[in-house]
């Protein structure tokens, strides 16, 4: 059979998706392949058909058993002679295994890196004829990859040492070019044909929310019967957040390695076949989970890098029907992971670290920034499927209170934490401020109209715009970078997303704004004007709290705008948004004046 035949006969397909069949037809012409496709692209049937095509057999280098055995499984349903070598088979598989690889039965073996470390499995293998190596994940050789795996650096040595060379061909979703440049030395490629099909997920919605209170948002964002992957940095915090979506009745569950493999195993199983409607979890369920229709991907802290991050996201709408990925980060997920990063004198991690820390802070297209981060060259400017398009921002100039935070730490000698600098800049009365002689200061008392807790989110952000470093966690102390101290110097502009401006506001002016909130409002009206925000998000493909926020509605409900002018009055709403909706929000209201 040819290819076309193969992918008919085995798969159901009648035709390729674009790259595929060239990259079929590169492997099949004896020349090595890295490729770069994005989740969902169908990287496995560039490899598992030239596979049945070459005499021979396949070895397949995978990271996680669950991936490898989901692959095996579908194979073997298609009928496609596949095997997966694992620690945990018995002695008796693993000989019954080995003796259908020696008779020829088998066209694909699927291992983990490790398995190369063995002798035995070399020895073996030199008596089999070895058509190619894929090398699925490859971003795992290189150390600038966000999954560094050790044991795949071991894979050149394992080929060298063939009788004869095989075909080697690298798959991943996830590389930026210094990565790629990576996989082709570790893995010793030769003149291998390199393609990068686009990044770019059309049908993803891009979402990044700094919210107040985290675990509202989330409650907010998960519907019922909608399969959703929330992912959070720790153990403690998957099982912390499950057992509150449980205790809201939401049908969840968690996923972490800290489980036997028998707990993971039914939990990834009552997710896939829609027993549980949301799974949290680590990281450590990014790569192994094969759901097509995850609607939802919510990461509930920051990741530590972007590759990481748009691998994980990419678990949703893998059916290619419209779904979102949404960040919610705060200042205190940036302080955490920088420690961590700090302390293991880890500067690539730190970089990364960084780039992950600008993509949240920007306002330029998120969708855009991310394709450029994996250097990609035709990127949009507005994708208009992103949190920064759909709500266009400008920058706050927050220069002079940024001078004051810094020229305070400066002054107060970088020996000092959030508390006590929040002190210092209110006029704190306490007896300690004397006693240290910073009632001396010249910043003493200089952000007096200012709360508490906005002066420690604002040094949170300077934090995670680079400004502040922190030493220590369990006793942080604040110093001023070497980028704070030229912004001091050079009276440099700092600008921060209108977001964190607003914890600046003073306290009269907060007072207010609650009081307003707090305000009555027609309960029927909100009601019905949330009815026809859902009708209206769902038309545009967009979460409803794009179209208005809950805020916004309320105010429609309080104000009763019926004419441009009044609408536009409302806080919330602009020309864009006037334009767009408000003629179907201010029908709702005339009729109920009516």
């Amino acid at each position: 059979m040819n290819k076309e035949e193969i992918l008919k006969h085995f798969y159901g397909y009648d035709s390729f998706r674009p790259a595929q069949a060239e990259i079929i037809e590169t492997i099949l012409s004896k020349r090595d392949v890295l490729a770069i496709m994005p989740t969902s692209a169908g990287k496995s049937i560039c490899f598992q058909v030239p596979a049945l095509m070459l005499d021979g057999i396949t070895i397949v280098v995978s990271p996680l058993i669950s991936l490898m055995y989901d692959q095996v499984t579908s194979l073997k349903e298609m009928g496609i002679q596949a095997i997966l070598l694992n620690s945990a088979m018995t002695s008796l598989e693993y000989y019954q295994a080995i003796e259908q690889i020696q008779r020829g039965e088998v066209k694909l073996l699927y291992v983990a890196p490790e398995r190369f470390e063995q002798e035995g499995f070399l020895e073996m293998m030199q008596g089999i004829q070895i058509s190619m190596v894929a090398v699925d994940e490859a971003h795992c050789i290189s150390q600038w990859g966000q999954d560094f795996r050790p044991s795949y650096q071991n894979i050149d040595t394992f080929v060298a040492q063939l009788p004869t060379h095989p075909i080697v061909a690298a798959f991943t979703a996830t590389a930026t070019p210094r990565v790629r440049l990576d996989i082709k030395q570790q893995l010793k490629l030769q003149y291998p044909f390199e393609v990068v099909t686009s990044f770019d997920r059309a049908n993803l919605y891009f979402g990044m929310e700094e919210p107040r209170d985290k675990m509202s948002r989330l409650l907010e964002l998960i519907k019922e019967k909608e399969p959703t992957i929330v992912f959070c940095n720790t153990r403690k915090e998957v099982e912390k957040v499950c057992e509150k979506l449980q205790k809201k009745g939401i049908a969840a569950d968690w996923y972490h390695a800290g489980l036997s493999p028998e707990a993971r195993s039914k939990v990834q199983e009552d997710f896939i076949f829609d027993r549980i409607d949301v799974i949290v979890a680590t990281n450590a369920f990014g790569m192994g989970i094969d759901k097509s229709n995850v609607r939802k991907v919510i990461h509930y802290n920051m990741p530590k890098d972007i590759e990481s991050y748009y691998q994980e996201a990419g678990r949703a709408g893998r059916d290619g029907e419209p779904a979102e990925c949404i960040l919610l980060y705060g200042a205190k997920d940036i302080i955490i992971n920088k420690f961590l990063v700090k302390q293991n004198e880890d500067k690539v991690g730190m970089a990364k670290l960084n780039e992950m820390i600008d993509y949240c802070r920007t306002v330029r297209c998120l969708r855009g920034f991310m394709l450029d981060y994996f250097g990609q060259k035709d990127i949009p400017e507005d994708c208009g499927h992103c949190t920064n398009c759909l709500n266009k921002v400008e920058l706050s100039d927050v220069t002079p209170q940024a001078q004051m935070i810094l020229s305070c730490i400066i002054r107060m000698k970088e020996q000092y934490g959030m508390s006590k600098v929040s002190e210092v800049l209110r006029g704190s009365k306490r007896a300690e401020m004397k006693a240290l002689r910073l009632d001396q200061l010249s910043t003493y008392g200089i952000m007096k109209d200012y709360s508490d807790k906005a002066l420690k989110e604002f040094m949170s952000s300077l934090i995670a715009d680079r400004y502040i470093e922190v030493e220590g966690l369990q006793y942080p102390i604040l110093q001023v970078s070497e980028l704070g101290k030229k912004a001091l110097k050079n009276r440099e502009k700092i600008e921060v997303k209108p977001v964190v401006a607003q914890i600046l506001q003073k306290p009269d002016a907060i007072q207010q704004h609650q009081v307003q909130d707090n305000a009555p409002f027609d309960e029927v009206l909100y009601d019905r004007l949330r009815s026809i925000r859902m009708d209206l998000a769902f038309a545009q493909n967009v979460p409803p709290f794009l179209v208005f926020s809950d805020k916004t509605l309320k105010e429609f409900c309080r104000h009763l705008p019926t004419t441009d002018r009044e609408f536009l009055q409302i806080s919330g709403v602009g020309e864009k948004k006037l334009e767009t909706y408000g003629e179907a929000f201010m029908k709702v209201i005339r009729e109920y004046k009516s």
